[in-house]
């Protein structure tokens, strides 16, 4: 059975390069480059990417969201989409020869009731035929913070394990519903908790209560630091650090790490594998451009100096 990945607001993720950035004055882009991007769009790539059957379920509207369903099918990735009056968004990154990227994320489109009503049937049709749920990425403009959980909810009526992957009061309502596995960084692990973590030993505070309040697991991606998995009831948990590598970008290296370890949980291995597989995955992607996809052989390598540590 597939995979089901459910995206509010998908992307086309659009990368200007200029040599560097000058305040208030021209910037000449000396080359663009457009790919299908978003969180869940990133995790349904990988998935395809990594192997196995996978459907993407978004809402597209308009010629942004023509193009990315393109895009898709030419990677052949397994697409149910609604179509919605508004157009799509388009994300854009200004990245220069050297120095800070600047990245710009609109809202995205409104859905009408009428269409929410459309887009809760298409999600039920499609978790009747998938074996895991992986919610992920934003909301889209105006949507209520409690849309994770109403389909967290309806997933476990269907008896089936939930991934969510998200920020905000979306990712607070959307934990308190149960899934199985919840995926913050760092920053959305603060945020849940509501103060700093200005150590690890206070991450992984942070990590044990969020388990303890979803009642089940936890995996933190920490960049550069590797990252942590546990599950406070069950008094198991491992973290690991990560090799260190020439970054090239780091957009949707989260989203990588969860599309391996998501793959690790459909195929039954021990949770310790859902994190050494996904950072080996997101340290190999940042390595490689904005979009593109790491080949089998550099994940491997990565694979080869990850070794966990029991928390």
């Amino acid at each position: 059975m597939q995979t089901l990945v459910i995206g509010l607001n998908p992307a086309v993720d659009v990368e200007w390069c200029v040599n560097s950035i000058h305040w208030d004055e021209k910037n000449v882009v000396q080359g663009e480059r457009r790919w299908a991007g978003g969180k869940s769009v990133n995790v349904a790539r990988w998935l395809r990417h990594l192997g196995g059957p996978v459907r993407l379920l978004v809402p597209l509207g308009g010629s942004t969201g023509a193009e990315l369903k393109r895009q898709l099918r030419g990677e052949r990735v397994p697409l149910r989409a609604l179509p919605v009056a508004e157009p799509t968004r388009a994300n854009v990154m200004v990245t220069q020869e050297a120095g800070p990227q600047l990245r710009f994320n609109p809202k995205g489109p409104k859905l009408s009731g009428e269409e929410w009503r459309k887009f809760f049937a298409l999600a039920e049709a499609e978790m009747r035929r998938s074996a895991l749920v992986i919610l992920s990425g934003a909301l889209c403009r105006d949507a209520r913070a409690t849309i994770y959980r109403d389909l967290i909810r309806l997933a476990r009526r269907l008896k089936l394990p939930c991934v969510l992957d998200c920020d905000g009061p979306a990712f607070a309502a959307g934990a308190a519903a149960g899934p199985l596995l919840v995926k913050p960084n760092e920053f959305e692990l603060a945020q849940w908790a509501g103060r700093r973590l200005g150590s690890s030993s206070a991450v992984v505070q942070a990590a044990g209560e969020l388990s303890r309040a979803t009642g089940g697991w936890v995996l933190v991606s920490r960049d550069a630091q590797g990252g942590l998995l546990l599950h406070a009831e069950a008094g198991v948990g491992w973290q690991a650090g990560v090799p260190k590598v020439h970054a090239c970008n780091t957009v949707g290296a989260g989203d990588a790490l969860l599309a391996a370890a998501a793959r690790q949980i459909r195929q039954g291995a021990p949770p310790v594998e859902w994190l050494r597989q996904g950072l080996a995955t997101a340290t190999a992607f940042v390595q490689f451009p904005a979009g593109e996809l790491a080949p089998a052989k550099a994940v491997e390598a990565m694979l080869k100096q990850i070794q966990p540590k029991p928390l």
